[in-house]
């Protein structure tokens, strides 16, 4: 029997209500926005985004409701569509882009146009979306039963809870205040320290842990067993990898190093050993996690890509009902045919037509898959760091192949895996927030064109968010390690030029091989590998946090319920913490960043520096309690349930 005869949207077919209107198109494009610089900051320094449906919902909610006194759960519907958009090509676009930037610095090509990435956003984003268009009937429809699509079901439960919007709205909001005056303390005024570190003389290895609450709360959403991978890796290379580099290495210069171990030791301690060799090793074991992963995925993803193709039988086809009419499958064809010649003619990108062949093939493709196994393993699981090496492999090969070298070559392979990258990416978020939409009873057309808004908003963003934090402070820098970009750099340089240090390399990989034989998931064991110790210690302590809210004793309901809220203000902080990013690296580049410096002026002792550290560190911890486990709502819950 067809699904579409069982299921019951919340609103009926029959019934219109307001969904695209002026407010839930303008609220959506300032979060699309915010959410896209917030994760592209965040991404660039940890290696992680995280999803911006829910918080974006629960906003939309909270000023749909209650500041404009409306009642449209559509319209907030809308919001959060366009507003998750922005995060999704942010993911996309930072994970590869930035490699131009690095090259830049290198001397080896022109830094790229504002223009060039705005354009290679925008064309990623728009083929992921017009991609997904005819599959939503096979995949959401068809298989409603079957794809449970987690992350888009828990947005309509929170859509649907509309009369807590107000107070969880109030949660966002506390987050990101909360957490922009913290960041404004530690990185604007400096009067606290980012960042504590414990050294052992006699030990070349380091220990610590930085106090910023985006990446505390990294931790606290992603949990306690991917937080405590992430440190495994950390403690691997700053404490076991870093000492034995030191202790054999002594006065010997080792390649790519231009000095001796020793002299590196002693000039920067072990964060040198870190960047002249820890970096490839932790490099190898990102790409051996993401071929791994996608190796492991292999065969769900042939029948992913077999059952989508089979059930799009019609699936463009547009219905008579509301809730089934989707974007004209005649329109999606155009529109495709369009942005390929636009990624092949347009002199901005640097792609040839072989170029602009590999990227349809590759993004339809991946499209499929990651619009089915986000339905099935979430958006968090889904391989898209694996299927952007393999693009890039097969691409630079192809290129190198055809004599497409040098730095053309080099340009035009991370350009055509910049657009696959943002191609899964926002398939993938398209399919969640269309899967929001059935349960809730939207029109998919209108929800189709409110991802086309949210992606040509972000895309006109993410170019100036780019320039800004490469302006302030440079991709592969201790602020800004960019893993994922410095990774697809390194892919193409080892197959176009052949120069990499492959010993690291493949002593990252075979550390990738030991750790997956273990039964320990690869990838987030890799970034830890490759990220500071200290970045790694702080996402410990966000997942040790959520570890305690997991194992309270009381009654399911209410600890699911205290999950959530900490999830919320956390997503909140996210936000703030990115927001003020941004804004920092703003008077970076005009300078105004050493007027409001007060570390000279204050000129605190080291110890007692590093006191005033764990003391701000304690103190975004008990905020994450007071809107969590000892919120005023959660109290009165608990009061209620008592009498």
């Amino acid at each position: 029997m067809d699904n579409k005869n069982e299921f019951k949207p919340y609103v009926p077919a029959e019934k219109i209500t307001p969904e695209l209107t002026v407010t839930s198109i303008i609220m959506g494009i300032i979060l699309a926005v915010i959410f896209g610089a917030a994760n592209a900051y965040l991404g660039l320094r940890v290696g992680l985004t995280v999803s911006a449906s829910i918080p974006a919902a629960v906003i939309a909610m909270g000023i749909i409701r209650v500041v404009m006194r409306k009642n449209s759960i559509l319209e907030s519907n809308i919001v959060q569509t366009v507003g998750s958009a922005g995060e999704s090509l942010a993911a996309g676009a930072i994970f590869t882009l930035p490699a131009l930037f690095l090259w830049a610095s290198e001397g080896k090509m022109d830094k790229p146009g504002i223009l060039e990435i705005t354009l290679i956003a925008l064309l990623g984003g728009l083929l992921g979306v017009f991609f997904m268009v005819p599959l939503r009937n096979a995949l959401i429809v068809r298989e409603h039963a079957t794809l449970p699509y987690p992350e888009g079901t828990a947005c309509a439960e929170v859509l649907l809870a509309g009369e807590e919007g107000g107070a969880n709205a109030t949660t966002v909001f506390a987050g990101m205040g909360i957490a922009a005056v913290f960041k404004f303390i530690i990185d604007g005024l400096k009067a606290v320290p980012g960042e504590i570190s414990l050294k052992v003389k006699g030990f070349a290895g380091e220990i610590g842990t930085q106090i910023y609450p985006a990446v505390m709360s990294v931790g606290y959403i992603c949990g306690p067993r991917i937080s405590s991978y992430m440190f495994a890796g950390g403690v691997l290379s700053w404490l076991v990898l870093i000492p034995l580099i030191v202790l054999f290495g002594g006065e010997s210069i080792l390649y790519p190093g231009t000095e001796t171990i020793s002299a590196i030791y002693e000039a920067s301690g072990a964060s040198g050993i870190w960047s002249s060799y820890i970096r490839y090793i932790g490099a190898g074991a990102l790409a051996a996690g993401g071929i791994i992963s996608l190796v492991k995925t292999l065969p769900l993803i042939v029948r992913t890509f077999r059952d989508a193709i089979k059930g799009m039988s019609g699936a463009g086809a547009t219905g008579n009902e509301r809730t089934a009419q989707d974007i004209s499958l005649k329109i999606v064809l155009i529109a495709i045919g369009l942005l390929t010649l636009a990624v092949w003619l347009v002199p901005a990108i640097p792609v040839s037509l072989l170029g602009a062949i590999i990227v349809v093939i590759f993004g339809f493709f991946f499209a499929t898959v990651s619009s089915r196994m986000v339905g099935l393993v979430g958006s968090s699981n889904n391989p898209v760091s694996g299927m952007s090496i393999a693009t890039l492999l097969i691409a630079t090969l192809i290129l190198k192949f055809t004599g497409d070298t040098g730095a053309h070559g080099m340009r035009s392979a991370i350009a055509i895996g910049s657009i696959i990258c943002i191609v899964a990416a926002i398939s993938g978020d398209t399919s969640q927030d269309l899967k929001t939409g059935y349960l809730l009873g939207a029109t998919p057309k209108k929800q189709q064109i409110g991802e086309i808004i949210g992606v040509i908003a972000a895309a006109l963003a993410i170019g100036g968010t780019l320039y800004l934090l490469d302006k302030a402070w440079g991709f592969g820098s201790q602020e800004l390690a960019a893993p994922q970009a410095t990774l697809m750099k390194m892919i193409i340089e080892g197959v176009m030029e052949g120069n990499l240090p492959w010993a690291l390399v493949f002593t990252g990989v075979f550390i990738a091989v030991a750790v997956e034989l273990v039964g320990i998931p690869v990838l987030p064991f890799a970034i830890g590998v490759y990220l500071p110790v200290q970045l790694n210690a702080c996402i410990m302590v966000g997942g040790i946090v959520r570890l305690l809210l997991d194992r309270m004793k009381k009654e399911e309901s209410k600890k699911n319920r205290i999950i959530s809220d900490g999830i919320l203000f956390c997503s909140g902080m996210i936000a703030g913490e990115g927001l003020v990013g941004i804004a920092l690296a703003l008077l970076a580049v005009f300078g105004i960043d050493k007027a409001i410096d007060l570390s000279a002026k204050l000129n605190i002792p080291a110890p007692v520096s590093n006191i005033l550290g764990l003391v701000t560190f304690g103190l975004i911890v008990l905020c994450v309690l007071r809107f969590s486990l000892w919120s005023k709502k959660n109290k009165e819950t608990v009061k209620n349930e008592q009498e």
